[in-house]
């Protein structure tokens, strides 16, 4: 008996499944889900990976039906109903995210601070002053008022610059440095508070910058939970590359020919 599932009116057959994953572009999130799964099951022998307490599992569900937005156990059913869940997958579903972060701990927890240390520079951020133009003798005098204080750096960006820090007195910030063109990253990064940097052409502009503030990043709980994810998905990303890459075995490319799709 071929098995189906009842959308609507269309019935849709196990073979039909895959050819729609793939076409409404689903098979590369089942991929990665499938990629995380047989990457717990691998690692909770040795580290423990699987194993979850009665009190994380309560956790769990609190922060779950908080993000969710239940405020009972109606809204729990009518969600569950919805999702056509079961009670036993609603606790596998809460549990796994449990144990992906298990895995993230276990596998990036111990290289977080050379991490950061090895990133910091890209994850500095500053305050600083921009007045930009596409006149090189405007912004060659507007530098020249600004040093001579005729004017205040504020009141010339708001009438002079031509981007959305006119709007802020020429303000930007606080930013990280890694969201900066390259040229202005090393103008800050080797100029002091309070210093007029004069015009330097940066693409099709011509750019003034003072730094206002450099604020050095913290390996702070936030910023542990950020460069966790930031390993994980970079890890993620390159198993996925790797399946992409691998060649597919005869018997899966003879059952292509008959309908049915490899997940890679």
């Amino acid at each position: 008996m071929t098995e189906a599932i009842q959308i609507g009116n269309r019935t849709i057959t196990a073979s039909e499944l895959i050819s729609l994953l793939a076409s409404y572009q689903m098979l590369p999130h089942l991929q990665r889900e499938l990629i995380i799964d047989e990457a717990i099951e691998q690692n909770s022998r040795s580290a423990n990976v699987a194993i979850c307490t009665p009190e994380e599992v309560a956790q769990a569900k609190q922060q779950f039906y908080a993000e969710k937005q239940f405020k009972n156990e109606e809204d729990i059913q009518a969600w569950m109903a919805h999702q056509g869940l079961t009670p036993e997958q609603l606790e596998v579903i809460i549990t796994r995210k449990l144990k992906i972060e298990k895995f993230k701990q276990a596998t990036w927890g111990n290289k977080l601070e050379s991490y950061f240390f090895q990133s910091k520079t890209k994850l500095d951020k500053v305050i600083y002053s921009l007045l930009r133009t596409q006149d090189v003798g405007i912004a060659q005098e507007l530098y020249f008022r600004i040093q001579a204080k005729e004017n205040s750096f504020a009141d010339l960006a708001r009438e002079y610059s031509l981007g959305p820090e006119a709007q802020t007195g020429g303000l930007v910030g606080p930013i990280e440095l890694n969201a900066l063109h390259p040229i202005m990253v090393q103008m800050l990064s080797s100029s002091q508070p309070g210093q007029i940097l004069p015009p330097t052409r940066i693409a099709d502009w011509f750019v003034i910058l003072r730094l206002e503030k450099f604020i050095p990043a913290q390996l702070d709980e936030f910023m542990k939970v950020r460069l966790l994810n930031e390993l994980f998905e970079t890890w993620l990303q390159e198993q996925q590359k790797q399946i992409m890459s691998a060649p597919r075995p005869e018997a899966e490319t003879g059952r292509q020919g008959q309908g049915d799709q490899p997940l890679t």
